[in-house]
């Protein structure tokens, strides 16, 4: 079972951007925890190549519509339980991670305390 979850409104939207960036099809999306941040922790969502893919510290998390999701091993430990979601509203529009570990978090959502 994936330690972590992407809803289908996050799903479309990076098939969106990987399509609109005319991005091969063998690149995956990579979600990482970052030292920093007002909270000191820092999610990190980005495309990445097939050549940075490690099998013995990255985890395939989803694998639907072309999307490939991976997370490595020390993130995971951070991450379990997350959704990840995307949203729109007339403020601001964005990824968003819902996250059961973080006992505080920024008000920008970008990052956390764990």
């Amino acid at each position: 079972m994936p330690s972590l979850t992407v809803t289908d409104t996050a799903l479309n939207e990076l098939k969106r951007v990987k399509e609109e960036q005319k991005l091969p099809d063998d690149v995956f999306v990579r979600v990482s925890i970052k030292g920093g941040g007002c909270s000191g922790f820092m999610y990190d969502l980005k495309f990445d190549e097939p050549d940075n893919f490690d099998d013995k510290t990255d985890k395939v998390q989803l694998e639907k519509d072309g999307i490939k999701v991976v997370v490595d091993r020390r993130s995971i430990l951070f991450l379990e339980g997350t959704t990840v979601d995307f949203f729109t509203d007339l403020a601001r529009r964005g990824f968003t991670f819902n996250n059961p570990n973080a006992t505080k978090s920024c008000g920008c959502g970008s990052s956390f305390q764990a």
